[in-house]
Protein backbone atom coordinates (compact mmCIF):
# COMPACT_ATOMS: atom_id res chain seq x y z
CA UNK A 1 0.00 0.00 0.00
CA UNK A 2 1.57 3.41 -1.28
CA UNK A 3 1.41 5.91 2.33
CA UNK A 4 0.60 9.52 1.20
CA UNK A 5 -0.06 11.02 4.85
CA UNK A 6 2.09 13.54 5.79
CA UNK A 7 1.18 15.21 2.28
CA UNK A 8 -0.42 18.82 2.07
CA UNK A 9 -2.67 17.83 -0.77
CA UNK A 10 -5.35 14.80 -1.52
CA UNK A 11 -4.20 11.55 -2.85
CA UNK A 12 -6.37 12.27 -5.81
CA UNK A 13 -4.59 15.58 -6.66
CA UNK A 14 -1.37 14.13 -6.32
CA UNK A 15 -2.05 11.08 -8.76
CA UNK A 16 -3.40 13.82 -10.86
CA UNK A 17 -0.13 15.51 -11.55
CA UNK A 18 1.55 12.46 -11.44
CA UNK A 19 -0.28 10.46 -14.20
CA UNK A 20 -0.55 13.65 -16.31
CA UNK A 21 2.61 14.27 -16.08
CA UNK A 22 4.33 10.53 -17.32
CA UNK A 23 1.68 10.27 -19.93
CA UNK A 24 1.69 13.31 -21.73
CA UNK A 25 4.51 15.07 -23.16
CA UNK A 26 5.07 18.14 -21.21
CA UNK A 27 6.66 20.15 -19.18
CA UNK A 28 6.17 20.93 -15.42
CA UNK A 29 5.70 24.45 -15.71
CA UNK A 30 2.99 23.55 -18.18
CA UNK A 31 1.32 21.02 -16.11
CA UNK A 32 1.35 23.47 -13.31
CA UNK A 33 -0.68 26.02 -15.42
CA UNK A 34 -3.26 22.77 -16.03
CA UNK A 35 -3.28 22.13 -12.63
CA UNK A 36 -3.84 25.94 -11.82
CA UNK A 37 -6.80 26.05 -13.93
CA UNK A 38 -8.55 23.13 -12.66
CA UNK A 39 -8.30 25.46 -8.87
CA UNK A 40 -5.36 23.62 -7.38
CA UNK A 41 -2.11 26.01 -7.28
CA UNK A 42 1.06 23.65 -6.59
CA UNK A 43 4.27 25.05 -7.49
CA UNK A 44 6.32 22.69 -10.56
CA UNK A 45 8.66 22.04 -8.21
CA UNK A 46 6.33 20.18 -5.82
CA UNK A 47 5.27 18.30 -8.60
CA UNK A 48 8.52 16.94 -9.72
CA UNK A 49 8.81 15.73 -6.07
CA UNK A 50 5.34 13.94 -6.26
CA UNK A 51 7.01 12.56 -9.27
CA UNK A 52 10.19 10.84 -8.18
CA UNK A 53 8.78 9.85 -4.82
CA UNK A 54 5.48 8.33 -6.27
CA UNK A 55 6.06 6.82 -9.94
CA UNK A 56 8.71 3.90 -8.63
CA UNK A 57 6.11 3.07 -6.38
CA UNK A 58 3.26 2.78 -8.60
CA UNK A 59 5.20 1.00 -10.52
CA UNK A 60 6.29 -1.61 -7.71
CA UNK A 61 2.48 -1.92 -7.75
CA UNK A 62 1.93 -2.67 -11.10
CA UNK A 63 4.31 -5.57 -10.79
CA UNK A 64 2.16 -7.22 -8.71
CA UNK A 65 -0.69 -7.50 -11.19
CA UNK A 66 1.13 -7.37 -13.98
CA UNK A 67 0.74 -9.82 -17.45
CA UNK A 68 2.73 -12.78 -17.96
CA UNK A 69 5.07 -12.08 -20.80
CA UNK A 70 6.62 -14.43 -23.82
CA UNK A 71 9.72 -16.24 -23.66
CA UNK A 72 11.09 -14.60 -26.90
CA UNK A 73 12.80 -11.29 -26.15
CA UNK A 74 13.95 -8.58 -28.24
CA UNK A 75 16.65 -6.26 -26.51
CA UNK A 76 18.20 -2.77 -27.24
CA UNK A 77 18.83 0.47 -25.97
CA UNK A 78 17.90 4.08 -26.61
CA UNK A 79 19.38 7.10 -25.01
CA UNK A 80 18.07 9.38 -22.66
CA UNK A 81 20.05 13.29 -21.77
CA UNK A 82 20.52 13.57 -18.04
CA UNK A 83 22.72 16.86 -16.88
CA UNK A 84 23.59 17.21 -20.38
CA UNK A 85 25.34 14.11 -21.12
CA UNK A 86 23.73 10.75 -22.43
CA UNK A 87 22.67 8.19 -20.61
CA UNK A 88 21.56 4.77 -21.65
CA UNK A 89 17.84 3.37 -21.32
CA UNK A 90 17.62 -0.69 -21.96
CA UNK A 91 14.57 -1.72 -22.76
CA UNK A 92 13.22 -5.35 -23.54
CA UNK A 93 9.99 -6.63 -25.15
CA UNK A 94 8.04 -10.05 -26.15
CA UNK A 95 7.37 -11.02 -29.62
CA UNK A 96 3.93 -9.53 -29.17
CA UNK A 97 5.53 -6.08 -27.97
CA UNK A 98 4.51 -6.35 -24.12
CA UNK A 99 7.11 -4.87 -22.07
CA UNK A 100 9.34 -7.11 -20.30
CA UNK A 101 11.60 -4.84 -18.30
CA UNK A 102 14.00 -1.34 -18.48
CA UNK A 103 17.13 0.02 -16.57
CA UNK A 104 18.42 3.76 -16.73
CA UNK A 105 22.65 2.94 -17.09
CA UNK A 106 25.24 5.23 -16.77
CA UNK A 107 26.89 3.57 -19.30
CA UNK A 108 26.62 1.01 -22.25
CA UNK A 109 28.62 -2.03 -22.03
CA UNK A 110 28.72 -5.88 -20.86
CA UNK A 111 28.46 -4.74 -17.13
CA UNK A 112 25.63 -2.41 -17.66
CA UNK A 113 23.69 -4.57 -20.50
CA UNK A 114 24.21 -7.67 -17.58
CA UNK A 115 22.55 -5.87 -14.74
CA UNK A 116 19.34 -5.44 -16.88
CA UNK A 117 19.27 -9.20 -18.42
CA UNK A 118 19.59 -10.32 -14.22
CA UNK A 119 16.63 -7.29 -13.29
CA UNK A 120 14.57 -8.61 -16.51
CA UNK A 121 15.06 -12.02 -15.43
CA UNK A 122 14.37 -11.93 -12.14
CA UNK A 123 11.38 -10.35 -12.56
CA UNK A 124 10.40 -13.06 -15.61
CA UNK A 125 12.37 -15.88 -15.13
CA UNK A 126 14.86 -16.79 -18.26
CA UNK A 127 13.78 -16.36 -21.69
CA UNK A 128 14.36 -19.11 -24.01
CA UNK A 129 15.69 -16.78 -26.70
CA UNK A 130 17.26 -13.12 -26.65
CA UNK A 131 17.03 -11.10 -30.03
CA UNK A 132 19.54 -8.32 -30.32
CA UNK A 133 21.03 -6.13 -32.69
CA UNK A 134 24.84 -6.43 -33.25
CA UNK A 135 26.24 -5.08 -30.31
CA UNK A 136 29.19 -6.76 -28.24
CA UNK A 137 28.29 -5.79 -24.90
CA UNK A 138 24.88 -7.46 -25.54
CA UNK A 139 25.98 -10.48 -26.51
CA UNK A 140 29.04 -10.56 -24.18
CA UNK A 141 26.49 -10.22 -21.06
CA UNK A 142 24.17 -12.95 -22.73
CA UNK A 143 26.87 -15.46 -23.02
CA UNK A 144 28.39 -14.69 -19.08
CA UNK A 145 25.05 -15.18 -17.67
CA UNK A 146 24.72 -18.51 -19.75
CA UNK A 147 28.12 -19.65 -18.04
CA UNK A 148 27.41 -18.41 -14.31
CA UNK A 149 23.55 -19.57 -14.58
CA UNK A 150 24.41 -23.16 -16.58
CA UNK A 151 21.64 -21.27 -18.77
CA UNK A 152 20.76 -21.71 -22.00
CA UNK A 153 19.54 -18.67 -23.53
CA UNK A 154 19.82 -18.42 -27.42
CA UNK A 155 20.81 -15.51 -28.79
CA UNK A 156 19.23 -14.12 -32.10
CA UNK A 157 20.99 -11.46 -34.33
CA UNK A 158 18.26 -10.20 -36.71
CA UNK A 159 18.04 -7.14 -37.28
CA UNK A 160 14.12 -6.74 -38.58
CA UNK A 161 13.01 -8.88 -35.83
CA UNK A 162 14.46 -5.94 -33.39
CA UNK A 163 12.44 -3.55 -34.98
CA UNK A 164 9.26 -4.04 -32.68
CA UNK A 165 11.45 -2.93 -29.91
CA UNK A 166 13.05 -0.06 -31.39
CA UNK A 167 9.74 1.38 -32.72
CA UNK A 168 8.46 0.89 -29.25
CA UNK A 169 10.90 3.36 -27.60
CA UNK A 170 9.51 5.94 -29.42
CA UNK A 171 6.26 6.02 -27.21
CA UNK A 172 8.79 6.82 -24.43
CA UNK A 173 10.71 9.36 -26.28
CA UNK A 174 7.90 10.73 -27.36
CA UNK A 175 7.16 12.10 -23.56
CA UNK A 176 10.83 12.93 -22.60
CA UNK A 177 11.29 14.69 -25.45
CA UNK A 178 9.42 18.12 -23.95
CA UNK A 179 11.46 17.80 -20.31
CA UNK A 180 14.38 18.87 -21.91
CA UNK A 181 16.62 16.43 -19.96
CA UNK A 182 16.74 15.85 -16.51
CA UNK A 183 18.58 17.28 -13.93
CA UNK A 184 19.98 14.41 -12.13
CA UNK A 185 20.12 10.34 -12.20
CA UNK A 186 17.39 9.55 -9.44
CA UNK A 187 14.94 12.06 -11.37
CA UNK A 188 15.22 10.47 -14.79
CA UNK A 189 14.84 7.03 -13.49
CA UNK A 190 11.78 7.63 -11.11
CA UNK A 191 10.64 9.42 -14.29
CA UNK A 192 11.38 7.21 -16.64
CA UNK A 193 9.51 3.99 -14.48
CA UNK A 194 6.42 6.26 -14.64
CA UNK A 195 6.26 7.08 -18.34
CA UNK A 196 7.03 2.87 -18.72
CA UNK A 197 4.42 2.60 -16.26
CA UNK A 198 1.76 4.16 -18.18
CA UNK A 199 2.77 2.72 -21.57
CA UNK A 200 2.75 -0.78 -20.26
CA UNK A 201 -0.89 -0.11 -19.04
CA UNK A 202 -1.94 1.05 -22.48
CA UNK A 203 -0.66 -2.08 -23.75
CA UNK A 204 -3.40 -3.86 -21.45
CA UNK A 205 -0.27 -5.55 -19.08
CA UNK A 206 -2.04 -4.88 -15.92
CA UNK A 207 -4.14 -7.23 -14.44
CA UNK A 208 -7.55 -6.12 -13.98
CA UNK A 209 -11.66 -7.14 -13.31
CA UNK A 210 -13.61 -5.24 -15.68
CA UNK A 211 -13.45 -2.62 -18.81
CA UNK A 212 -11.53 0.03 -17.51
CA UNK A 213 -9.93 2.68 -19.22
CA UNK A 214 -5.90 3.81 -18.73
CA UNK A 215 -6.38 6.46 -16.41
CA UNK A 216 -8.63 4.40 -14.20
CA UNK A 217 -5.95 1.30 -14.28
CA UNK A 218 -3.44 3.64 -13.06
CA UNK A 219 -5.75 5.38 -10.32
CA UNK A 220 -6.35 1.67 -9.38
CA UNK A 221 -3.40 0.74 -8.53
CA UNK A 222 -3.41 2.53 -5.10
CA UNK A 223 -6.68 1.11 -4.16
Amino acid sequence: MIDFKGSHFERDVILWGVRWYVAYPMSYRQLEEMMEERGVEVDHSTLNRWVVKYAPLLEKQFHTRKRSIGSSWRLDETYVKVKGCWKYLYRAVDKAGGTVDFLLTAKRDCKAALRFLRKAIGQHGEPEKITIDKSGANTAAIERYNAEHEADIEIRRIKYLNNIVEQDHRAVKRVTRPMLGFKSFRSAAATLSGIELMHMIRKGQLRTTGELRPAQQFYALVA
